[in-house]
């Protein structure tokens, strides 16, 4: 369950009306991309006729007791990053997901979250934005908190509409949008198994640990991790690059196969290092981008164990390339789970926040050009890949800044709610904190 707020601006495809509950319970995946299991949603309505604008999503508190300050937080977060993006809204939809509990029928489940919807409603009346709807889904089928009337919303719901046989699905296949399933898949294929080939992997990092983290902690030694980190990685996206892909999911299984544990291990630690990720980071366009980001999505199912907060690193970097990519639906959820192993890691924050505020990622792309440019001409030594996605050697040096980091820095916003903050930002380089290195590796929370 994420924890992490999710945003956007308005949508520029085409316009459709729809007309109530049962059209906006189907909307709802195509609004975010994916079925949000566990999830509070929040949807900010602009102007007389209702359009959409800024859309916020949140895992449901398993606790009660924290519903009614994350029920002001998000109401604040939606209200407030809406008039930043465009205006302020005129009104709110919300949207309660949650399956039945062990034992628990799908009456029970939305009757149990009506607290929660109520203090939603308040929270946003407090701030002057009434909620126009409030929608429980669960078990496929829908209730209104605000219709009283059962002829219309029955106690036992009613069933949600066949899948693509509405509005909504007609006119998203038409735009080409498509809905890759539950959040809960897409986070499964971010996260470690457990299986003979995961404590296989736990020694590999126990192995690589061992002999890494005296090597970070040393200056000279830290710059000779950060290039062979960064030439196996593109020897590995080299390797991906030339095996076929064979769709969205099928690609999984392919991919671990193809990266021993040991090469895992040892551009896993490496990541951990401030700067090199950061050099990795500007692997985000083209081919470079689609062989990364199948490399980044290994990397974080191979952090097993007691390694977990480690896949904050490859988790945020698959974030960015999604993001840069136009797969905000992608980066969200990678960046929740970022945000999930390591809630002060300030790269995944400073990104969320950015992506949830609706900025374009062309900005920091440039950024990170820039400063490819400059190095290459500087004589630097390292490894690209050519058009035909083939390992070749350039000459690149250690750096002891990231200016990559200094322009995430910069990205305006406040946290989001359940994200915790942390002085300082990406591009600060407060050190090598021994503290942080031990034998699981190293790690770094920039």
């Amino acid at each position: 369950m994420n924890q992490h707020d999710e945003t956007t601006g308005p949508s520029d495809a085409q316009q459709i009306t729809l007309r109530g509950p049962a059209e906006l319970a189907d909307a709802l995946p195509y609004l975010l991309g994916f079925h949000p299991d566990d999830s509070v949603v929040m949807v900010a309505l602009h102007g007389g006729r209702g359009r959409f604008g800024g859309r916020l999503r949140m895992g449901i508190p398993h606790d009660p007791q924290e519903w009614a300050p994350v029920a002001g937080q998000l109401a604040e977060c939606l209200i407030t990053g809406s008039e930043k993006r465009e205006s302020r809204p005129d009104a709110v939809v919300v949207f309660l997901c949650q399956d039945p509990a062990e034992g628990e029928r799908a009456p029970q489940a939305m009757e149990r979250l009506r607290p929660l919807a109520q203090l939603l409603r308040t929270a946003c009346g407090a701030l002057d934005v009434p909620v126009l709807e409030a929608l429980c889904i669960s078990d496929g089928r829908y209730w209104s908190y605000c219709c009283p009337d059962d002829r219309c919303c029955p106690p036992e719901g009613n069933p949600l509409a066949l899948p693509g046989t509405t509005v909504m699905a007609a006119a998203a296949a038409y735009a080409g949008v498509q809905v890759r399933g539950s959040l809960r898949e897409m986070e499964a294929r971010l996260m470690p198994g457990e299986s003979t080939v995961a404590r296989e992997q736990e020694r590999a990092l126990d192995s690589a640990g061992a002999v890494l983290v005296s090597r970070i902690l040393d200056a000279e030694g830290r710059g000779e991790v950060a290039g062979e980190t960064l030439a196996l990685a593109r020897d590995l996206m080299g390797r991906l690059g030339r095996a076929p892909a064979v769709g969205t999911a099928g690609t999984d299984g392919g991919d671990d196969g193809l990266i021993a544990p040991d090469e895992a291990a040892a551009v896993i630690l490496g990541l951990q290092d401030r700067e090199t990720r950061d050099r990795a980071a500007e692997w985000m366009e083209g081919r470079e981008a689609e062989t990364a980001l199948r490399l980044w999505h290994v990397l974080a199912r191979r952090c097993v164990g007691p390694y977990v907060e480690h896949a904050a690193a490859p988790l945020a970097l698959a974030g960015w390339v999604s993001w840069s990519t136009g797969d905000e639906a992608g980066a969200r959820v990678a960046l929740g789970l970022a945000l999930r192993a390591d809630p002060h890691y300030t790269f995944a924050q400073l990104l969320h926040q950015a992506c949830n505020q609706g900025l374009d990622p062309e900005t920091l792309r440039r950024c990170l050009r820039g400063e490819r440019t400059r190095r290459d001409g500087q004589g630097d030594v390292g490894t690209s890949l050519d058009h035909r996605g083939r390992s070749v050697v350039r000459r690149t040096e250690p750096r002891t800044a990231s200016p990559s980091g200094r322009r995430k820095g910069k990205a305006p916003g406040r946290p989001a709610p359940g994200a915790a903050s942390r002085p300082g930002a990406v591009g600060r380089d407060r050190g090598r904190d021994p503290r942080r290195l031990g034998p699981r590796g190293a790690r770094s929370r920039d």
